[in-house]
């Protein structure tokens, strides 16, 4: 959260942006897949590379039907290497695929796993090698139905240029703030956390574009900027 030196308050608060998002965006319709076996592919492909990467990946994956469960605890790591080697990192992802495949088939299916506690869930997830929390929490969001707001880069870096968060948030401060702050809803964590992805792609990238951003007005980071250029000029 900010600092509390910091008494300058934000010029927008999680639902007002959200609201704003959504005017600019409208609904994402996300996480792209066709059952939850392949978003919790998806969830593990997409760390550190771009979802084109991961396309690529699933393709290939889809064209040897191997998005599935029971597929997926036959076939062999090697292959399963070469087939995601698109979405980088293939030998790591590749092991982590298999490892969350045999806990999913230890806890009887995806189906059986929905019924559980999302806390005690989230714990066992985290204990697969490979998934950590951003990944855990897309899985418990997206693929099983769960009320777990998933923060990513995209969403630190989006509300730390607004003022709700400060630069040195860890995950679970910056999640425990939204959740804190909007109503729990699954279908509103959904929507949110895919607005924000669309944001951050559209103009709130590393190097901003601010041109046409539907955040302009409440957004210290170009407010800073601005005052920069503003007193170079002057």
């Amino acid at each position: 959260m900010r600092d509390v030196e910091d008494t300058e308050s934000p010029g927008i608060d999680p639902a007002q942006l959200y609201h704003r998002l959504f005017r600019q965006y409208g609904p994402q319709h996300w996480w792209p897949a066709d059952d939850p076996f392949e978003v919790i592919l998806g969830a593990i492909l997409t760390q550190n590379t771009a979802w084109a990467n991961v396309e690529k990946a699933l393709s290939q994956l889809r064209q040897q039907r191997l998005i599935s469960l029971e597929a997926m605890l036959c076939v062999s790591m090697e292959k399963l290497a070469k087939l995601i080697r698109p979405a980088g990192f293939y030998r790591h992802k590749s092991a982590c695929i298999k490892a969350m495949s045999n806990w999913l088939a230890q806890q009887g299916g995806i189906e059986n796993v929905k019924r559980q506690n999302r806390v005690s869930i989230r714990k066992e997830l985290l204990d697969i090698p490979g998934i950590g929390s951003e990944t855990a929490d897309a899985i418990l969001l997206y693929a099983l139905g769960k009320c777990c707001f998933v923060v990513d880069a995209y969403t630190r870096r989006i509300l730390g240029r607004v003022g709700l968060l400060d630069s040195g948030s860890s995950y679970s401060q910056a999640q425990q703030f939204l959740v804190s702050n909007i109503d729990k809803e699954i279908s509103l964590y959904q929507q949110y956390h895919a607005l924000l992805v669309a944001h951050a792609k559209a103009h709130c990238r590393k190097t901003p574009l601010c041109g046409g951003c539907p955040l302009f007005d409440v957004c210290r980071y170009f407010q800073e900027v601005h005052k920069l250029e503003t007193n170079q000029i002057f």
